[in-house]
């Protein structure tokens, strides 16, 4: 297996993110490491969040995000998946698959020892955390999941996932900063552009943003569906609170919210919304939405 790293100085001029880096070596397959990036900020004590990122994104998409939350006392978790920002790189397609990615991102909450975990997903980030939250429900406080989905196998994906499958897996300009500003409503910055662009330089480095689209499970056989079906049974038996808190302009997601708010009992009562004027990378349109969601539940919990 061959690792890329991405040189530090790609990120010299990343805007809006003063934050400190931090390191975990994760064991791949083969007995190969591979250095996680994480942020971790806020008080070590502090009530846990976690957020996740997906496709083609990094933790640079929770900048806005990140300060009120830490202002408010918690201690705020969010990584690099591998493949993604600051963390490294396996150079082959094949070296990704949907197990390894959750069992990756297992090896850095069990290094991190965290419990108790307010989680916020969107995207990947969602096929990842909520499959942790099926597989082991008790470790999570509460759920917002945005835009995302825990797919197995059964139905039709959308024409715009199949598009956007068909786009990243063939298509030889992979332009990655140009795709998270074509699935965002606000106008980014030339220099925001070139923070999503920074982690990939070239070719090598973009296998695992053009392999994860591939990996969604959408037949029963695929690999994940019977994980993910797995997960479902935990998902049905979680009580504690789950917000779903999906956007008006996100045509991949659109309707997934229904599952979550019928299969999961903790949807229950809980203040779900369509949240308007915001696309896929909603962290980039509505940030105040989210966080406000999220100290709202963070706070509940701590009165519990």
């Amino acid at each position: 297996m061959t690792i890329f790293r991405t040189d530090e100085e790609r990120f010299a001029d990343v805007p809006d993110y003063p934050f400190a880096p931090h390191y975990f070596h994760v064991h791949l397959d083969g007995g190969e490491v591979a250095r996680q990036h994480y942020l971790d900020e806020g008080p070590s004590e502090g009530p846990v969040i976690l957020l996740l990122h997906g496709e083609p994104s990094w933790s640079f998409l929770y900048r806005h995000m990140i300060p009120p939350l830490v202002e408010a006392g918690n201690r705020v978790i969010a990584p690099d998946l591998i493949g993604f920002g600051k963390s490294d790189k396996p150079t082959r397609r094949s070296d990704y698959s949907y197990a390894a990615h959750a069992g990756w991102l297992g090896q850095l909450l069990d290094h991190l020892g965290l419990r108790d975990i307010g989680l916020f997903c969107q995207d990947w980030g969602g096929l990842l955390g909520l499959r942790h939250v099926g597989m082991n429900p008790q470790r999570f406080a509460f759920v917002v999941a945005s835009n995302t989905f825990l797919p197995v196998g059964a139905g039709s994906p959308s024409d715009a996932f199949v598009a956007w499958r068909e786009y990243a897996t063939t298509n030889p300009a992979f332009n990655i900063g140009g795709v998270i500003q074509r699935a965002t409503v606000r106008h980014l910055s030339d220099a925001e552009v070139a923070a999503y662009d920074a982690p990939f330089p070239n070719e090598e480095s973009k296998a695992g943003a053009r392999a994860f689209p591939a990996l969604v499970p959408v037949a029963r056989d695929d690999p994940g569906a019977q994980d993910n079906l797995t997960a479902w049974e935990g998902l049905s038996r979680y009580e504690r609170p789950f917000l779903t808190l999906f956007t008006d302009e996100d045509p991949v997601t659109r309707g997934g919210e229904r599952y979550f708010q019928e299969m999961v009992p903790g949807a229950a009562g809980q203040p779900h919304r369509i949240v308007e004027g915001a696309g896929h990378f909603c962290q980039e349109d509505a940030p105040e939405i989210f966080v406000e969601a999220l100290l709202s539940l963070s706070a509940q919990r701590e009165r519990s």
